[in-house]
């Protein structure tokens, strides 16, 4: 099976109870084969609040898994903003919305100066096709680099640099994938090797995409050598891609944007995913340069991108981020669950690594088989995380960012008894 072996096994779906069987064979024939659920047994959730979800029984399961709800699962503020929007008006970009001009330039003041542009999307995969557009428009170039087992979206475009998806082979012949930072990787020397090898072929490189927590290469926050990969790329004619769309919104706990962590200065950023709490909004900050180059051979529109609804429930998100100090939040219960992780790790051998920043942490077991035995074991114990990684040896702790201080005690528990 491509993709974490912690998906639900369809051939196993003889095994379930009546009810969960019907609804997982209803889902079969109405959605098709490509489509996947999560965990040996699957879960039916119903409701959702803060870090909490609930299924039909009314039985409460720690969600440490969803980055969406960023600021937490039905957060009212965020649902009253889209409720009224949506009994008021809900019209498209071409139309004058001071709403959305505002929230444009909120936006932009979080970014520094030269990335002066936004355009909407309604996800993180059109958000990354577009920024591939704009890159490839600008420079006039068609290479990509990317890292081995990174995800950047499911459009033909974006699948197409993405290796998690559907392996090595199912890249484009304009990318070329490089390992992932980390101790012991050259990876600027890799970078300018595949920039060689594509200049071989006769392809100039348009950009270097990275999510600045390398998280389906294992969740990877230090990123040795990224800054002269970076330099390396632009000195061969192509741009930088920061790719936010699972480490922005103050995940990392270091300020709103990963790339900061990493104190470079990208030409396009892509956001998406936590935007709006759920609901399905993105965009692409870029120089404006670079809009005005794409401008001049294509005209841009989204029917839903940036719509009012959308940019409703992304400005109520933004406020919430920062009027519950959510970012501050964040760097203090991950601190707190590094620290502890990192203490299990001296009593447990099987635990190879404890990475991470902010509320996005990877905890890197011997193997596969252990990995996939503690996804599942947490289930049972009503606590839903999964994995990463080239391997699928990572547990993933990518919780919303009001998980607290009482759930971080309630994960370890679990962790404490899944993990030998």
């Amino acid at each position: 099976m491509i993709g974490p072996t912690a998906y639900f096994d369809p051939t196993t779906t003889d095994g379930l109870d009546a009810p969960l069987r019907g609804l997982v064979e209803r889902r079969a024939r109405a959605l098709g084969s490509a489509y996947r659920l999560f965990y040996a047994e699957p879960v039916q959730f119903v409701r959702g609040e803060g870090s909490h979800l609930f299924d039909a029984d009314g039985t409460d399961y720690l969600d440490v898994y969803n980055n969406v709800p960023s600021v937490g699962h039905a957060h009212p503020r965020v649902a009253e903003a889209i409720a009224r929007q949506v009994a008021t008006l809900t019209t498209h970009t071409r139309y004058l919305d001071a709403a959305l001009i505002d929230y444009a330039e909120d936006l932009l003041g979080t970014f520094p100066a030269h990335l002066d542009n936004v355009m909407f999307t309604c996800t993180g995969s059109e958000a990354n096709d577009l920024a591939l557009r704009i890159a490839k428009t600008a420079t006039g170039a068609t290479g990509v680099i990317v890292t081995a087992n990174a995800y950047h979206g499911v459009t033909t475009e974006t699948a197409a640099i993405s290796p998690s998806l559907g392996g090595p082979g199912s890249l484009a012949d304009w990318v070329r994938f490089v390992p992932a930072p980390r101790p012991g990787v050259d990876f600027a020397a890799a970078v300018r090797a595949s920039i060689a090898e594509l200049e071989g072929s006769g392809i100039r490189p348009a950009a270097l995409i990275v999510d600045t927590i390398f998280a389906s290469d294992g969740v990877l926050p230090d990123a040795p050598g990224l800054a002269d990969a970076v330099a390396a790329v632009h000195a061969a004619g192509g741009l930088f891609l920061a790719d936010e769309v699972q480490p922005g919104f103050g995940r990392l706990g270091t300020g709103l944007w990963g790339f900061d962590r990493h104190q470079l200065a990208p030409d396009l950023v892509t956001l998406g995913k936590p935007m709006g709490n759920g609901y399905p909004v993105a965009a692409v900050v870029a120089r404006s340069g670079l809009v005005d180059a794409f401008g001049r051979h294509a005209r841009y529109f989204n029917t839903f991108g940036g719509s009012n609804v959308a940019i409703a429930a992304a400005q109520a998100t933004l406020d919430v981020v920062r009027d519950e100090g959510l970012v501050e939040h964040a760097r203090e219960i991950g601190d707190y669950l590094l620290e502890r992780l990192r203490a299990l790790q001296a009593e447990r051998g099987s635990i190879r690594d404890v990475r991470g920043s902010g509320l996005f942490i990877g905890v890197e077991l011997d193997t596969e088989e252990q990995a996939l035995a503690a996804v599942n074991g947490l289930k049972l114990r009503r606590i839903l995380l999964g994995e990463t990684g080239k391997d699928n040896t990572v547990l993933k702790i990518r919780p919303p960012l009001v998980f607290d201080r009482s759930d971080a005690d309630r994960l370890m528990e679990g962790l404490a008894e899944v993990v030998e």
